[in-house]
């Protein structure tokens, strides 16, 4: 069994653990599903000859999903399974980051400038699913609000100039690994919080385990131009590259 799957099913299990505690802890949900897993035990032992009776058994089925569906811990437990089912199907199908290589290396780009568009009112699409590099042409810079289910996203800011001031990237994610390219100079200010994860900030890697950093550069203050990084993983590492 390979590592990823081998940590699917300790991260599984410890949630499984949790849902027994809860399940404990909310006496009228563990009566209730009692109630139906005893419901299901007689409609399978009700059977004479060789058919047996569905409607005890389906009955009992449905009062337990019911109840058990109530504790928070088996909503997390489920989505957790299907965001990381979705992005082992993704990495299968041939969408692996492998294939998303970049470079820090740089070019001297001449940048014309324009007069400031007006955002307010517009609407962007959302890529959920799958790999994705935000920033590989030079773009007028807006501020960011990302959300991903599942999958691998960088976002240079080496492409964009950013205003004076503090600029914002939003970013709350599923599964997967984030990486940001900021240019020298800009003061950075990293607040995330991560269930299992690592933050990777100017060489110095940290380990997250259902909590907060915040994080700031030395020059914070100093810079005239700042960005503030928001990021809400799941499970995944997040990494400030400064380029």
């Amino acid at each position: 069994m390979n590592k990823p799957w081998r940590f699917f099913l300790i991260v599984e299990s410890l949630i499984a653990i949790l849902v027994l505690w809860q399940l404990i802890q909310n006496f009228p949900v563990l009566l209730l599903s009692a109630f139906g897993a005893a419901l299901m035990f007689l409609g399978q032992k009700s059977k004479k000859t060789r058919k047996w009776s569905n409607g005890p058994f389906l009955l009992g089925f449905m009062i337990f999903c019911f109840s058990i569906l109530n504790l928070p811990a088996v909503w997390f437990m489920l989505i957790f399974a299907v965001l990381f089912i979705g992005l082992k199907g993704l990495e299968i199908s041939g969408l692996s980051l492998k294939k998303t290589k970049f470079h820090l290396k740089k070019e001297m780009v001449i940048v014309e400038g324009t007069d400031s568009i007006d955002h307010s009112g517009q609407i962007k699409k959302q890529t959920l699913f799958g790999n994705q590099r935000i920033g590989n042409h030079i773009y007028e810079w807006d501020n960011m609000n990302l959300l991903v289910a599942s999958g691998d996203t960088i976002i240079d800011l080496g492409n964009t100039i950013l205003p004076k001031g503090q600029n914002i990237i939003v970013i709350r994610k599923g599964i997967g690994r984030t990486r940001i390219l900021v240019p020298s100079g800009i003061g950075i200010h990293l607040d995330c919080s991560i269930f299992a994860g690592k933050v990777i900030f100017k060489e110095e890697k940290i380990e997250l385990w259902n909590e907060r950093l915040s994080l700031y550069s030395k020059d914070y203050q100093q810079t005239t131009r700042k960005i503030k990084i928001i990021s809400n993983t799941i499970v995944g590492d997040i990494e400030v590259i400064e380029v």
